[in-house]
């Protein structure tokens, strides 16, 4: 079990060697390969003794962006040219900062803090791939690395499915919640209620903090394997790790049953064909629907009925589930009408949840616009949809790896909307992190675009 903190160590000291040799590149070494295994790695840590390690193997993330971004200001040789979403993030980013230092609601200044980097540290990392050098990353490499992570997760879940067992279960998940976020062990399998339905099917979580990160982790693999493998042309070539990786997705969203991941999934495919302009891939899926239907419907009503009861009472809102987030939504709702500007740092999400006092939540937007108004949530959707308008327009224009950020990204931002209507999406480390890094990254593509006012034909960088 130990193999996992070595790796979190391993991916940590290996990133900060390359980052202090002048290859900032190396930060996604940990990024990749440190945290998915974050919560794992500190549940085993805790479990075997040693708990005194964690408030450091806490830090070592943000440590990393923070002397990246910091390099980055260092290394900066012109003047940045602002998009608007650079205003958005900093407007937001202020915001939240006055809500710290402020004493706005009921809680303290050490959990006001705790609060707003809990929500606003994704921007620091926007920041860190807003400043970092499109042409010192090897894109193609790191993206390979991210399908090895899946591939490996769905292994994981074999072994979970043949001793028909949580992983958690062995790495001391339920004493590290507790200890670290006061939550006792909820569901029928002494975890949380998010590892199994409401009809009792597992949800497994693979090496990942819960089933809706591994979930979430499915889409960003998707998203890569699109932007990997599509070419100039947008003609789709994939080698035989994209095969596996292809298959270790689909495998992988369907036992993480994650209803909000499992819909983005077919909605990125979707949303894949439009942006490639693929008439083929478009009539394969407006025929693969009608297709799925029909198989779904005799798999669900014959072969498997307890996940027709599930999707049934998704589709209803009637299973404990959904009414629990309606509930978190008007909850929510009804604090934000009364309190437009905000209740303060830690009245919802993760601070709240600790101390068993949150209100709203099941939902990033009602978290942001509880404690910090609807003005903090307005500038995170504006955020988001510049990212998509900004993915779907440049896409056509770019080539080689900024192509392939691009099309990721755009797919990436399009797979969590939904997600992030029902869970606190940014609290899922692996996926905040890899996202708006690369948001951060291409946002200074098409800034350096714009500023030299060429969009070449051909890219010849490595990508």
């Amino acid at each position: 079990m130990l193999i996992f903190p070595i790796i979190y160590f391993s991916s940590f000291f290996i990133a900060i060697k390359q980052i202090f040799r002048q290859n900032k590149q190396g930060i996604f070494i940990f990024l990749i390969f440190g945290l998915p295994i974050y919560t794992t790695s500190l549940s085993i840590v805790l479990q075997e003794g040693l708990g005194s390690l964690i408030p450091i193997m806490q830090l070592f993330k943000e440590l990393l962006i923070l002397i990246t971004l910091g390099m980055c200001v260092w290394e900066l040789k012109k003047r940045i040219k602002p998009l608007p979403i650079d205003y958005f993030a900093l407007a937001y980013f202020a915001i939240t900062f006055l809500y710290a230092l402020f004493p706005v609601g009921s809680y303290g200044f050490f959990d006001r803090m705790i609060a707003f980097k809990s929500s606003s540290f994704f921007i620091i990392i926007y920041l860190a791939g807003r400043l970092f050098n499109p042409r010192h990353v090897y894109i193609s490499k790191y993206f390979h690395y991210i399908l090895a992570v899946i591939i490996a997760a769905s292994l994981l879940l074999i072994f979970e499915i043949l001793t028909d067992q949580h992983f958690q279960i062995l790495t001391g998940y339920a004493e590290f919640n507790y200890r670290l976020f006061n939550q006792d062990p909820s569901g029928n399998y002494g975890l949380t209620w998010t590892f199994e339905t409401s009809t009792g099917l597992k949800r497994f979580a693979s090496f990942f903090a819960n089933p809706l990160e591994y979930g979430a982790a499915t889409l960003v693999a998707l998203a890569v394997i699109a932007g990997l493998y599509t070419m100039n042309d947008n003609k789709f070539k994939v080698d035989p790790l994209g095969i596996a990786a292809i298959l270790a997705t689909q495998f992988s969203i369907f036992y993480a049953l994650s209803r909000a991941s499992l819909a983005s999934y077919f909605i990125m495919i979707y949303v894949y064909a439009l942006a490639t302009k693929n008439r083929k891939i478009l009539n394969l899926i407006h025929f693969g629907l009608i297709a799925g239907i029909i198989y779904f419907a005799f798999f669900l009503f014959v072969v498997h009925p307890d996940l027709y009861d599930f999707i049934y009472e998704t589709i209803t809102f009637t299973n404990p589930s959904s009414i629990g987030h309606i509930i978190a939504w008007l909850e929510g709702i009804d604090a934000i009408v009364a309190n437009p500007l905000g209740l303060g740092l830690g009245q919802s999400g993760r601070v709240a949840v600790s101390n068993n006092d949150t209100i709203g939540g099941e939902n990033q937007l009602i978290i942001f616009a509880v404690q910090t108004g609807i003005l903090s949530a307005i500038l995170y959707i504006s955020m988001f949809v510049y990212l998509i308008r900004k993915c779907w327009a440049w896409f056509p224009k770019l080539r080689g790896k900024e192509r392939k950020i691009c099309l990721a990204l755009l797919l990436m931002k399009v797979g969590f909307i939904i997600p992030l209507l029902t869970t606190e999406f940014e609290s899922y480390s692996y996926i905040s992190y890899i996202s708006w890094f690369l948001s951060g990254i291409f946002v200074n593509i098409i800034s350096n675009k714009i500023s030299s006012n060429s969009i070449p034909l051909k890219q010849h960088s490595t990508s």
